[in-house]
């Protein structure tokens, strides 16, 4: 083989393998007007390797049970929002929890007849104690807000889960939210890459 021609081969293949190293890349129309949560999830559901957003944190399966891309991105929006605040897994599955029995895991731009001003993956009410409406409808500054309000949940350990929820959402029913624990076992476990 002569040199040239092996010395492009070789530098053909390192090129291919930086390209198959970097990020996907989003079209350009797409990523200028997605929000966080569709960008999230247009990588998600991209072939070939994806960084996890943080070292403990596992990229999300394309579909856990009935949840698609678009609700796993939020739902790991919503556990590194409790990993940047230092709060247990228990924690970061009550709030994905919380999410599920509000919105099903997605950013609502509406609300229903108790709460018609509410917005986003938890609900949160324009009252002013959930943030602007822009952070509402943002799913890690709203898991941020949610995660500040559980924080302050005294014994909450020592809590059911649907409770710790209630105590911070004031839902009309305390045990909505227990029958989405299973389904957020399942989300948290698979998007953490953990067993519980």
């Amino acid at each position: 083989m002569d040199p040239i021609a092996a010395i492009n081969g070789r530098i053909a293949e390192i090129q291919g393998r930086i390209a198959s190293l970097a990020p996907p890349r989003l079209p350009a129309a797409h990523a200028s007007t997605s929000s966080f949560a569709a960008v999230l999830a247009a990588q998600l559901a991209a072939p070939g390797p994806s960084a996890p957003a943080s070292a403990s944190a596992a990229p999300a399966p394309p579909r856990v049970g009935s949840f698609g891309p678009t609700q796993l991105a939020n739902a790991a929006a919503i556990i590194q929002a409790g990993q940047a605040m230092g709060l247990s897994v228990r924690d970061q599955t009550i709030g994905v929890m919380t999410a599920i029995g509000e919105s099903s895991l997605q950013v609502l731009d509406g609300g229903d007849t108790a709460g018609p001003d509410s917005r986003g993956l938890f609900q949160q009410r324009a009252n002013g104690a959930w943030g602007s409406l822009a952070e509402r409808m943002d799913p890690t500054a709203s898991a941020t807000r949610f995660f500040t309000a559980l924080s302050r949940v005294e014994a909450r350990d020592s809590m059911s889960p649907t409770a710790v929820a209630h105590e911070v959402q004031r839902n009309a029913d305390p045990q909505h939210y227990s029958r989405y624990w299973d389904d957020a076992v399942a989300i948290v476990t698979a998007v953490r890459g953990t067993t519980r």
